[in-house]
């Protein structure tokens, strides 16, 4: 199980705190070591291809209030992403003056963890996660894997394109989610976040639940941040947000590096947003083995809820 634990403040609320390093190809905890907090930022956590960047979309459009112009990757940087130069992410973040917003794809126990700011952690169904991973490092370009793997400073092994078989690289992915071509440990980032379920300053957002009520869940969003917006207001802000919004402005929302490191570019980027793909090619043993590591890993009432989305049951 996971391996966070937390403090306890005279309030008797149990902070998160950090127990350890994660480093890899992609991600350098050490980068949150430092990190100057503000009291209004927001995080966004997820394991990648969870609508990460669907949710820093809904946070750009509450923070800047429905602008069509606001720079999505610009103003919400990727704080651990090793490749980036030592403070160049929080270069840009200490210039920012509006409410920061910033993402992180660390586990939790690897986190500096922030008792005054705003998390969401943002969680999608894992097979649908694996789909959706296929498609963004299968069609990565060779620049992609040079800025990975061969940005100094690298640890453990680098960064490999999978199998164009997507059924196989699920499969691999079952076996073991520690392998070059999966980008980090996918069952412990969940785990780990979701033992933190209670702390107050913690919102989570499901996939599924975006799909399904897109203006509800942006609503509940605001709500979380404490940003007021009226009825006017968040019926332009959830049009800004829509997948086909995003699909046709994916230059906007997407990372301006996306033509050189994805084939298509930012098309790429924003792929399909669809859900149940593997539907059609997992047998039904593939998706029994799958449900069993999941209940394994993860325990029945995290599996069903990240199987399944809804609220998340806090005590």
């Amino acid at each position: 199980m996971s391996s966070t634990t937390t403090t306890t403040t005279k309030q008797s609320i149990q902070w998160p705190i950090k127990t350890s390093e994660f480093q890899n190809h992609a991600i350098d905890s050490t980068r949150w070591n430092n990190f100057p907090f503000r009291d209004d930022d927001v995080i966004i956590a997820s394991w990648g291809k969870s609508g990460t960047t669907w949710m820093q979309q809904i946070v750009s459009q509450l923070i800047f209030e429905g602008s069509e112009n606001a720079p999505v990757h610009e103003a919400s940087p990727w704080l651990d992403l090793r490749p980036l130069p030592e403070g160049f992410a929080t270069g840009l973040l200490e210039a920012q003056t509006h409410r920061r917003f910033i993402k992180t794809h660390c586990p939790l126990e690897n986190l500096v963890y922030s008792p005054k700011a705003k998390y969401i952690f943002c969680a999608r169904d894992g097979r649908d996660v694996i789909w959706s991973m296929h498609n963004h490092l299968f069609h990565a370009t060779p620049a992609f894997y040079e800025m990975m793997n061969d940005t100094p400073g690298r640890i453990g092994h680098a960064a490999e394109r999978p199998q164009a078989d997507v059924r196989e690289y699920f499969l691999d992915a079952i076996k073991s989610d520690d392998r070059p071509t999966i980008t980090y440990p996918f069952w412990n980032v969940i785990r780990g976040w979701y033992a933190a379920k209670d702390t107050p300053n913690l919102l989570f957002v499901h996939f599924n639940d975006l799909k399904k009520d897109l203006s509800g869940e942006i609503q509940r969003i605001a709500d979380f941040l404490d940003n007021a917006v009226t009825q006017e207001k968040l019926a332009e802000i959830t049009e800004h947000c829509t997948f086909e919004y995003m699909k046709a402005n994916a230059k906007k929302v997407s990372p301006e590096q996306a033509p050189m490191m994805w084939e298509n570019g930012a098309e790429t980027f924003i792929n399909k947003g669809s859900n149940g793909r593997w539907r059609d090619i997992l047998t039904k043993d593939d998706i029994k083995l799958y449900e069993d590591k999941a209940n394994s890993e993860l325990g029945e009432e995290c599996a069903k809820w990240l199987a399944e989305g809804g609220r998340v049951q806090t005590y």
